[in-house]
């Protein structure tokens, strides 16, 4: 009885829970209504119930059918979403590999099945059947998102399910070959520049100055014809270039070789032409590309030219060349252009604020000081900024000195004060630095950018001042105590001269930058240093600011004792100073000038502690050596033969492999030109 009442033995319609109960209702409705017939009219109940069954029969008829159309559309459609899981699984155009917990292969589809040719893969792990799909899938197992890898000489667009162990694949080479060639066909515009060509041509011949353009011009055109770039001469001195990016990368693996034929042929025909570059890529508006290309001419040339800078907005800058000391080209009439141009900044400006790096050396100090002179032969008051704290032994006697001369006392003032001082109409006039970053005050730099003048000699990086009023950068001076020499020439003959303590102070910070007028010395070093003994600038006391304090001295020493040789390069030598002891910055410097000293070294390092709690790298060199360029792979700057780096966050051993890793990354790129000199 159960079994005969069991609900596989019902009509198909009562299996349905819903449509049991609505039965249900209407049966007994029926009955009700059959009995409420029947009370009150026999006749009636028996036509009612008539009725009623007819009804009845027919709902229940229609509600059979109703479900079991149901059930078969449900079978049916059931049926094709299965099938049609299978059919997508093995047709659709993305591949599927299945793993297992062991790394074996349980299932493949048939779009992926091609890749792997006619190799047996179920039961096999990955590994066996294709290793390099075994890095990529190793090398992408954690990645959630999705990935694009090569594999087989096609692209894919690959996604992990690492809960299921499936691995996705959709190849992409197709797309990735349209975008790579809308990539590579993107316009990259430069602007080409002969960095020295008035002074060149101003003892030459007609004839010679056209032999000269024919040459240059003439190599470009070959170099252009072999990459296959556009360039056109605007100007006599002055070309403009067009490019597609792979062109340029296909430049750049070449290392820019144009820069040292021109260098080379010119120079053994006795008139040395370099050439600087500015390139700009990443844009489709050819106004921005251009403005960008001249921008990275200017960081070209503010470098000390006959390099290359190749740049997209918003993107670290590459630097190509920079192997040669820059070539004194300043005339006279620049540094009294320039003095003039002060001039007017002075007269416009109620107060003005000079300051130089947060680490003072003497170049920085006497330039600070000659500034103050500038501004006072201009009736000006001028404030120079000073940090707080306890300096190197010679620059601590040369402040302790200007604060004992009541004409500059005054004047010497704290950050601090400096900011409460600071107005809208003020002038801000940094030396010795162009890097805001490295300024005593960067407050006060922001708060007077749109009042900046920059006087520099070092070469100039990619952090800068963005609008700057006036730039005086001459990477070829040996100072900036030089530049600011020169400048009083210029000044009006009534006003107050300089005083023997600026004189002195001056002379001192190119004496020291020069080490003793032996390294990047040039005429006008000597006109100014003479300029500034004629002044009043007495050797004597300069002496006594550059003697070092025994503490200083055995400091020194011990640095030097702790150094070793870099290795694979036996003309380079560096020292690491220990963890936990702190090295005044000039200290290491001066170690590390003192290690060039030593036979057969060429560049030397100096790796201490900081005061600031920085790690603090000084390189030097005799000029074989570009240690700048090891140095802004650091995050520094400086000059050829001489740079600098500080580094934040790291252990001495971290920063000294950092170093290790530097030079021999400057060294490889330099590898083949070499290579090919030879």
């Amino acid at each position: 009885m159960k079994k005969l009442f069991s609900l596989t033995n019902l009509p198909p319609f009562l299996k349905n829970q819903v449509l049991r109960w609505i039965a249900l209702a209407l049966t007994v409705l029926s009955i009700f209504g059959l009995v409420v017939s029947f009370l009150y009219d026999w006749k009636s109940g028996v036509l009612f119930l008539v009725f009623v069954c007819s009804l009845l029969s027919y709902i229940f008829k229609k509600m059979n059918d109703l479900s079991i159309s149901t059930d078969n559309y449900i079978s049916d459609l059931s049926y094709r979403m299965h099938r049609g899981e299978q059919e997508t699984l093995l047709e659709m155009p993305v591949g599927v590999l299945m793993i297992s917990e062991t790394g074996a292969i349980e299932w493949v589809n048939p779009y992926l099945t091609p890749y792997f040719g006619d190799r047996d893969l179920l039961g096999k792990t990955v590994e066996e059947v294709n290793e390099e799909l075994s890095d990529i899938l190793e090398n992408n197992w954690d990645n959630p998102d999705y990935a694009t890898v090569k594999w087989e000489g096609h692209y894919f667009t690959m996604l992990i399910q690492k809960e299921y162990r499936t691995i996705y694949m959709m190849d992409i080479t197709k797309y990735y070959q349209i975008e790579k060639d809308y990539n590579d066909e993107k316009i990259a515009v430069g602007q080409v520049f002969l960095d020295n060509y008035d002074e060149i041509t101003q003892s030459m011949t007609d004839q010679e100055i056209s032999n000269l353009n024919n040459y240059v011009t003439n190599e470009l055109t070959i170099w252009a014809q072999k990459f296959g770039f556009f360039i056109k001469q605007v100007d006599e001195d002055h070309y403009i270039m067009m490019a597609y990016s792979k062109v340029l990368k296909d430049i750049e693996d070449d290392k820019f070789s144009i820069l040292d034929e021109i260098r080379e042929s010119t120079s053994k025909q006795n008139y040395p032409v370099t050439l600087s570059i500015g390139i700009a890529y990443g844009e489709d508006n050819l106004n921005d590309l251009s403005e960008q290309a001249q921008s990275d001419l200017d960081l070209a040339l503010g470098r000390g030219g006959d390099q290359v800078v190749v740049k997209a907005k918003d993107h670290e800058a590459r630097f190509y060349g920079g192997k040669t000391n820059p070539m004194e080209k300043r005339t006279r009439v620049r540094a009294r252009m320039i003095s003039q141009a002060l001039q007017e900044l002075f007269k416009e400006a109620d107060t003005i604020f000079v300051q130089g790096h947060s680490q003072p050396d003497m170049d920085s100090i006497g330039a600070c000081l000659g500034i103050h002179r500038l501004a006072k032969m201009n009736n000006k008051h001028c404030y120079v900024v000073i940090p707080d704290g306890t300096f190197h032994s010679d620059v601590q006697r040369l402040i302790d000195k200007t604060k004992e001369d009541k004409n500059l006392a005054d004047d010497i003032i704290t950050p601090d004060e400096a900011l409460q001082l600071a107005d809208d109409n003020s002038l801000l006039i940094m030396v010795d630095h162009s890097k805001p970053s490295m300024s005593v005050s960067e407050d006060l730099y922001n708060r007077l950018e749109s009042k900046v003048m920059i006087i520099d000699h070092h070469r100039r990086g990619e952090e800068f001042p963005e609008n700057p009023v006036l730039v005086y950068i001459e990477p070829y001076a040996s100072s900036t105590c030089e530049l600011i020499t020169e400048m009083f020439e210029y000044q009006s003959q009534d006003a107050e001269p300089v005083s023997k303590l600026e004189a002195t102070a001056m002379l001192t910070g190119i004496f020291v930058d020069t080490k003793q007028f032996t390294l990047r010395t040039g005429t006008r070093t000597f006109d100014a240093a003479s300029y500034l003994r004629s002044a009043g600038a007495d050797s004597e006391e300069m002496q006594q600011f550059m003697r070092e304090n025994p503490d200083a001295y055995m400091a020194r020493m011990h640095l030097i004792s702790m150094a070793k040789v870099v290795e694979g390069h036996e003309n380079m030598m560096y020292v690491a100073g220990e963890e936990d002891k702190i090295y005044d910055p000039v200290t290491a410097a001066q170690a590390a000038d003192s290690m060039l000293n030593m036979s057969g070294v060429e560049a030397s390092y100096v790796i201490s502690h900081r005061p600031d709690n920085l790690i603090g790298i000084s390189a030097r060199s005799n000029g074989e050596v570009n240690v700048q360029r090891v140095m802004e792979e650091l995050g520094g700057g400086g000059h050829l033969s001489s740079g600098a780096t500080q580094i934040a966050d790291k252990t001495i051993e971290e920063v000294e492999q950092m170093l290790l890793d530097s030079i021999n990354e400057v060294k490889s790129e330099e590898a083949p030109e070499e290579s090919e000199d030879n």
